[in-house]
């Protein structure tokens, strides 16, 4: 095939899978360099892709996650058609995600099998879970990756973004920041306790570390909490900033501590220094994508789990996890 080509990847609908995915779209232009990659992603996850040099566009989609609307992926793969996409990959495994570059008559789609997807994909692969243990390889063995050297994300910032992000929020880089994230959209037994953080944040802070707090709107009310028992030293962005400006201000931190999170993926592809808590998931299927990364993991026998909540009730993987450990993983 000539090149230049276009490709359409359907994406995830989690931030950390959309950050693992930017392996996917740096390992295709290393194979293509003429070629042109759209994304197809929930309207969330567009200002993130605009940070990943391999993008060309980002084209939103508008229907719901779980929504099927035949008709309305019919309506959007046909659309679609006018640009003339040569190869698909679909990442989800559902069935209705490879409906749309189905509609749109792209040549080759190709993807796993998942939801039973022959004909759909009339590229399919079986996924192989021994071989592929992370998620990061299943991407990029799409493309026939070497899955032992696949390339970390890495998102790009530019200084102007640093600078209006600051701007906005009145932020300052002239002390040392540490970036907290006390969320996890999965459930409570993958978050660190609040007291755990709030020691870190205090200690931190009588070093004359500023500590920012950051999250969505769902880790706002723990946000709250964490700076209370802080005594008020953190600076709570948690819940006032959209995606796109807490990877900017991230990108002005010194460190950052984070669960299992999509904001953990996204310290790493911002190159800092991370300290990533693991309790009810496995490091090594998910694991942040740096090479210096400190994984925190206690290894007990009832983990990982993958629960949202302990099914024993104590949720000791993660509050036997002292924050002196955390403490002195971050560089002083």
């Amino acid at each position: 095939m000539e090149e230049p080509f276009n490709i359409l990847v359907v994406g995830p609908s989690w931030v950390g899978d959309m950050v693992m995915a930017q392996s996917l779209f740096i390992v295709l232009k290393q194979q293509y360099p003429g070629c042109r990659i759209d994304v197809l992603a929930p309207a969330w996850s567009l200002q993130l892709l605009q940070r990943m040099p391999q993008i060309r566009e980002a084209i939103p989609m508008t229907l719901g996650h779980g929504q099927l609307d035949l008709l309305g992926r019919m309506r959007i793969g046909r659309g679609l058609r006018s640009r003339r996409y040569d190869r698909a990959f679909v990442l989800p495994n559902s069935w209705k995600s490879a409906l749309i570059p189905f509609f749109a008559g792209i040549p080759r789609r190709t993807g796993y099998v998942g939801e039973m997807r022959y004909g759909l994909l009339n590229d399919a692969r079986l996924l192989d879970k021994s071989r592929l243990t992370m998620t990061v390889q299943r991407f990029v063995a799409l493309a026939g990756c070497d899955i032992s050297d696949y390339p970390f994300p890495r998102l790009a910032i530019s200084p102007e973004q640093q600078q209006a992000v600051a701007a906005k929020f009145a932020a300052n880089s002239e002390t040392k920041i540490l970036a907290l994230c006390p969320g996890a959209e999965y459930g409570p037994a993958k978050r660190w306790p609040i007291e755990h953080f709030a020691k870190v944040a205090r200690h931190m802070h009588q070093q004359g570390w500023q500590v920012w707090l950051l999250g969505s709107d769902k880790d706002k009310v723990v946000a709250e909490q964490i700076n209370a028992l802080s005594e008020q030293v953190c600076r709570n962005f948690a819940g006032s900033t959209d995606l796109a400006e807490a990877v900017d201000l991230m990108s002005l931190a010194d460190a950052v501590v984070s669960n299992d999170s999509g904001l953990m993926h996204v310290a790493a592809a911002l190159d800092k220094k991370l300290i990533a808590l693991y309790g009810s998931s496995d490091p090594g299927f998910t694991p942040p994508l740096h090479p210096d990364a400190e994984i925190i993991t206690l290894k007990l026998d009832c983990s990982p789990c993958f629960k949202r909540e302990c099914p024993l009730g104590h949720t000791q993987c993660l509050t036997d996890i002292a924050p002196e450990r955390v403490i002195a993983a971050i560089p002083h």
